[in-house]
C-alpha cells in the first residue's frame, strides 16, 4: 500500500517534470516554428502573401493638404511686413491605389526596386470644400526668379514680363491650380522656350514616382519593405517611440526624430542640405532642409508641419503657426513579429524662400528673407477592420493561443512537480518515524 502510493506520488512529479520540460521545450521551438512561418510569408517575393498585398496595397491611402491663406499679401509686399496665415483644411485625395511596376529583384542585397505610378482622387466627403476654393498664396514662379536667375541683366528682362502680366509677390489660385499646375500668365509671355506650367506637384498625373529601392525581407524579416533608398540616395530612418495598441495587435510606433531636420552641425548627414550660409546662418539654423538640388534650383525648403522643432529664427516672420507634436509628427506603426506597417503618418510641410530683388519691382520692397510655408500634408494609411481581423486570427491570436499553451503547461508540470515530491517526501519522513 505504502509502495502503491509512492509510486503514485514518483509518478505525478515524473508527469510534472514532463509537462514542465514541454512547456518550456515549446516555447524556443514554437517561437521558432511561427517565426519560420512567418518569415516565409512576409517576404517580397513572387508567390507569396506579402508580395500580392504590396504590388497593389488593399488598405486605402489618403493623402490631406492644409494650404497656408495669406491673410495681408499687400502689407507684406509695400510694407515687408510679418506674414500672417490661416490653415485651411483638410482637402483629400486618396492615393497609391495604383500597382507598383519596373518591380526588380536584387537577391544579393535582398531588396527590391519598383516605380510608385501616380495618381489622385479627390475625396468630398473627407474634405472641407472643393478643389475650386481659392487661396491667396506665394507666387511661385515671381519667387524662384532671382534664385533661377541671379544674373542683374537677364532679371531686367524678366522684370519687364512680370509687370507686362501684372504679377505680384502674392496671387490667388484654386486648389486645384495649385497643387497640379496652372499656366503662369508671367512664364506664358517669356517669348523663349521654358516651362509655362506651374504647380507644387505638377507633373503628377500619368507619372510615376521613384525609383524606390525596399528590402525584400529575406534575410531578415524585421525589415521588409523598409525603404533604403530613394532615387539612389539613402531615406530617413525613425526610432522606437512606444508599444501602442491597434485594433486589437500589439504594435510599436517608430517615430521621425527631431535629428532628421537638424543643422548639419547637429547632424552631419544634413550637410548636402545646406547649400548656402547666409540664410541658414552659416548652416546653424536648423527645423529645413533645403532641397532646391532636387528641384532644379526652385528655392524649395521641407520641414515638419507649422515647423515643428525648428529654430525659432526660422518662424519669426510668419504669424498664424501652432506647431503640435501629436497633430505634426510622423510615426509608423509596425507590427514586431511580422516588420508589417499597419498605420503610418506622414506630414511634411513645403516651404519657398524668398528673398528681396532690387531689379525686379514685385520684390524689391522686401527688408528680409522669409521661408513661407505654402502647405502641408498628411499622408496616412491604416489597415481596414476586415484585414485587422484576419490579422489578428492568422498571427496575433495563435501566437498568443501558444504562448498560453506553453505557459500552462510550464506552470502546471512546475506545481504538479513540487507537489508531488513534497507529498513524497512527507510520505517517506513519516515511514522512517
Amino acid at each position: 500500500m505504502v509502495c502503491d502510493r509512492n509510486c503514485g506520488l514518483i509518478t505525478g512529479a515524473v508527469i510534472g517534470a514532463v509537462l514542465a520540460v514541454l512547456g518550456g521545450i515549446l516555447i524556443p521551438v514554437g517561437d521558432m516554428l511561427i517565426e519560420k512561418k512567418v518569415k516565409k510569408e512576409v517576404v517580397l517575393e513572387e508567390g507569396t502573401i506579402a508580395f500580392k498585398n504590396w504590388v497593389k496595397t488593399g488598405t486605402e491611402v489618403y493623402r490631406q493638404f492644409w494650404i497656408f491663406d495669406v491673410q495681408n499679401p499687400e502689407e507684406v509686399a509695400v510694407n515687408s511686413s510679418k506674414i500672417k496665415v490661416k490653415q485651411r483644411g483638410p482637402y483629400t485625395y486618396r492615393v497609391r491605389y495604383l500597382a507598383k511596376k519596373n518591380i526588380v529583384q536584387d537577391p544579393k542585397t535582398h531588396t527590391v526596386s519598383f516605380l510608385q505610378p501616380k495618381g489622385a482622387i479627390f475625396e468630398p466627403s473627407l474634405s472641407v470644400g472643393t478643389e475650386n476654393d481659392t487661396f491667396t498664396v506665394l507666387n511661385l514662379a515671381v519667387a524662384a526668379a532671382p534664385h533661377l536667375y541671379p544674373s542683374a541683366f537677364i532679371q531686367l528682362i524678366l522684370n519687364v514680363f512680370i509687370k507686362r502680366s501684372k504679377s505680384s509677390m502674392f496671387q490667388k489660385r484654386t486648389l486645384k491650380e495649385l497643387l497640379w499646375g496652372y499656366t503662369d500668365p508671367f512664364l506664358n509671355l517669356i517669348p523663349y522656350s521654358t516651362p509655362t506650367t506651374v504647380g507644387m506637384f505638377y507633373p503628377h498625373h500619368n507619372t510615376s514616382d521613384g525609383v524606390y529601392k525596399v528590402f525584400s525581407g529575406k534575410n531578415d524579416a524585421s525589415k521588409v519593405a523598409i525603404i533604403d533608398s530613394y532615387k539612389g540616395k539613402k531615406s530617413f530612418y525613425a526610432v522606437f517611440g512606444a508599444e501602442v495598441n491597434l485594433k486589437g495587435i500589439p504594435v510599436y510606433r517608430f517615430i521621425l526624430p527631431s535629428m532628421t531636420f537638424a543643422s548639419p552641425l547637429q547632424n552631419p548627414e544634413n550637410r548636402c542640405f545646406c547649400t548656402e550660409k547666409i540664410i541658414s546662418k552659416n548652416c546653424t539654423l536648423y527645423g529645413v532642409l533645403d532641397i532646391s538640388k532636387c528641384k532644379e534650383g526652385k528655392p524649395v525648403y521641407i520641414s515638419l508641419p507649422h515647423f515643428l522643432h525648428a529654430s525659432p529664427e526660422i518662424a519669426k516672420t510668419i504669424e498664424g503657426l501652432n506647431p503640435n507634436q501629436e497633430e505634426h509628427s510622423t510615426y509608423l506603426d509596425v507590427e514586431p513579429i511580422t516588420g508589417f506597417t499597419l498605420r503610418f503618418a506622414q506630414r511634411l510641410q513645403i516651404n519657398l524662400l524668398v528673398k528681396p530683388a532690387r531689379i525686379i519691382e514685385a520684390l524689391k520692397n522686401l527688408k528680409q528673407n522669409y521661408i513661407v510655408p505654402v502647405l502641408w500634408l498628411n499622408e496616412t494609411g491604416t489597415i481596414s477592420d476586415e484585414k485587422a481581423e484576419m490579422f489578428r486570427k492568422q498571427v496575433t491570436e495563435k501566437i498568443n493561443l501558444l504562448g498560453l499553451v506553453e505557459m500552462i503547461l510550464l506552470s502546471v508540470g512546475v506545481v504538479m512537480f513540487i507537489a508531488f515530491m513534497i507529498s513524497y517526501c512527507t510520505c517517506r519522513s513519516k515511514k522512517v518515524n
